[in-house]
């Protein structure tokens, strides 16, 4: 069985051998890089399956890095956790805005980011999601090749857009909460981040152009793909 890779970026030494040795015990193929500019080099040379990025870096920051993954289609289907000591609201919600796919505020337990890691790719297993394509209105969503399209040309979603996206899709007309999309999409709870669903939600639509209107937000609720 292959191994899933994971690339790890961050400046202080300590932290980045402890995450090195507790991922390569979990099974894990490590890479590292210690500022942003050797993380996107090492990107360019070998896609990870996934990426934990501090935001405090030399070089580029991780914001900066982040939003260069995001931007390359070779790349931007790469989920990122990022790693900061930074827990303002505002740092979270700029690096959601990025395209981030998880959050976490040091200091964290390695378990604890192990188990977000092993999430994130677990919900970005092919065989996780039932193999069909579901068409609206000009808009299709490939769940095998994990695509959408509009008007025959590919939507540049991140990995969790899409399957906020699929997931509205299958079930049109139903309403879901955001504590329910929090579980079914990102895999775990998180504790009083139902901002992460608002985040995403208008970073989906505004990709979605003029299908956007299909993602109806029922308010006081949340969210529900139109019937």
């Amino acid at each position: 069985m292959t191994k899933e890779s994971v690339l790890i970026v961050e400046d202080d030494e300590d932290i980045l051998q402890l995450l090195e040795y507790n991922f390569q015990n979990a099974g894990f193929d490590v890479t590292t890089a210690s500022d942003g500019l050797d993380a996107l080099a090492k990107l360019r040379r070998q896609r990870p399956d996934l990426v934990l990025l501090d935001i405090m870096l030399p070089g580029a920051d991780g914001f900066e890095v982040c939003k260069s993954i995001k931007r390359d289609p070779k790349t931007a289907q790469v989920p990122v956790i990022m790693l900061t000591a930074r827990g303002e609201e505002v740092d979270r919600i700029v690096g959601l805005e990025l395209g981030a796919d998880d959050y976490v505020v040091k200091p964290f337990s390695p378990r604890e980011l192990i188990l977000r890691a092993r999430a994130v790719l677990k919900r970005l297993n092919p065989d996780a999601v039932p193999k069909q394509v579901l068409r609206r209105d000009g808009l299709s969503v490939d769940m095998d090749a994990h695509k959408a399209e509009s008007g025959g040309e590919e939507i540049p979603l991140t990995a969790t857009e899409f399957k906020l996206l699929a997931e509205l899709f299958k079930s049109p007309g139903r309403v879901q909460t955001r504590d329910q999309l929090l579980n079914t999409v990102w895999g775990y709870e998180f504790e009083g981040y139902a901002r992460t669903v608002d985040t995403h939600v208008r970073r989906l639509r505004q990709k979605l152009g003029s299908h956007a209107a299909l993602v109806e937000t029922v308010r006081g609720v949340g969210y529900r793909f139109k019937d």
